[in-house]
């Protein structure tokens, strides 16, 4: 009987012994070494190359209307066509009044002549000739006039037909057919819009500004260099900067009350993909950096001290690292300080392991950063 108690109490005993549980497995990795470009990023605005509104600088009833509102249209096609007749006869009156007036000249020339060669004689008085050369200027004079009233009636008649100063799209019509337009003042006809290329205005902050005049100071570039840095745009129901032109303009001074100096792009914008007015992400480069340590960004964790990724040591036990963020390369994020190239970072398990904690580590490879998804820097 006591025998076969111990032997009960012996096997309770082995039951309960604690056997720990193995270390789990969590998915590690070496940050990713990759060039990087670093970017000037900004928001800003589209705007259109050239807009002007057309009006009517000559009176008349509007004849002719050639376009569909919201046309895309060439420079130099009719849009508006006025009553020409009117213009048309003023013309021709001008052409009649040049051909009276070159008749006219040239018989005042023949007499001035005649007159001329008859005092150098003594056949013919000096009063003669004073007003035969009076009466020859006057004919010359009036011949000019004509020419300028030509010249005024034609550009008159070439006021009929209201014509696109440049390609781009036309707004609706403000006027209709019949209407009496340009009696007093110019009448507004239409506007149009040049699109293509088109404008992005944005703001680079004092900071940058002074950080970049000092890049191109060392490199030795000029203001014709600077034109030919290209921006990267992307609205915002884009992924990246799919539309791709250069730096166009910089103001000459800082804006006071922003302390920001404004830029500005122009691009290319065949398929009007983008209209004045817009909202858009903008980004430049500035410099490539080759050797940069990039981790997924969703790793990377918060908490009153700072940012910090969670790295397993070589006892594979887990320590929290403080780390220096950089810019956002998709779904990766530069780290500025705070790793090592060797060091191994949780990728997995980011929620239930502890700085403390000995894991099993599964080691497993970055995949390269997409240098278009580029982000803002933290």
């Amino acid at each position: 009987m006591i025998v076969t108690s111990a032997l009960g109490l012996a096997a309770c005993e082995e039951k309960n012994t604690f056997v720990a549980p193995p270390p789990a497995k969590v998915e590690v990795a070496v940050p990713l070494k990759q060039t990087v470009t670093r970017y000037l990023f900004g928001t800003g605005n589209t705007q259109a190359i050239n807009s002007t509104t057309l009006v009517a600088r000559v009176q008349g009833f509007v004849q002719a209307i050639k376009y569909q509102d919201g046309d895309t249209v060439k420079a130099g096609q009719v849009l508006f066509v006025i009553e020409q007749k009117p213009y048309q006869l003023a013309l021709e009156q001008a052409e009649a009044g040049q051909s009276s007036a070159a008749a006219s000249t040239k018989q005042m020339q023949a007499d001035y002549e005649r007159q001329k060669e008859l005092a150098s004689k003594n056949y013919s008085s000096q009063s003669t000739l004073d007003q035969a050369t009076a009466a020859k200027d006057a004919a010359v004079a009036k011949q000019k006039q004509s020419d300028v009233d030509i010249q005024q009636a034609q550009l008159n008649l070439d006021y009929t037909e209201v014509k696109a100063p440049f390609d781009g799209i036309v707004s609706s019509r403000q006027v209709s057919i019949g209407q009496l337009v340009g009696a007093g003042s110019p009448t507004t006809l239409a506007t149009i819009v040049q699109v293509d290329p088109i404008y992005v205005n944005f703001a680079v902050s004092e900071d940058d500004v002074q950080s970049i005049r000092a890049a191109v100071k060392a490199r030795g570039l000029t203001s014709e260099d600077l034109k030919k840095i290209p921006i990267e745009v992307g609205l915002q129901s884009e992924s990246g900067y799919p539309h791709v032109g250069k730096l166009d303009y910089a103001a000459p001074t800082i804006t006071a009350s922003t302390g920001t100096l404004m830029v500005r792009g122009i691009l290319e914008n065949n398929d009007h993909s983008l209209l004045p007015g817009y909202f858009v992400r903008v980004r430049v480069p500035r410099a490539e950096e080759p050797n940069r340590l990039l981790v997924p960004d969703r790793i990377v964790g918060s908490d009153q001290s700072g940012r910090y990724v969670l790295v397993v040591n070589k006892d594979n036990v887990v320590e929290q690292r403080k780390v220096e963020l950089g810019q956002q390369h998709g779904d990766l994020r530069v780290i500025e300080k705070g790793l090592n190239p060797d060091d191994r970072v949780l990728i997995s398990g980011l929620m239930t392991t502890v700085a403390g904690q000995k894991i099993d580590p599964v080691d497993k490879t970055i995949s390269a950063a997409d240098e278009n998804e580029a982000g803002q820097a933290p």
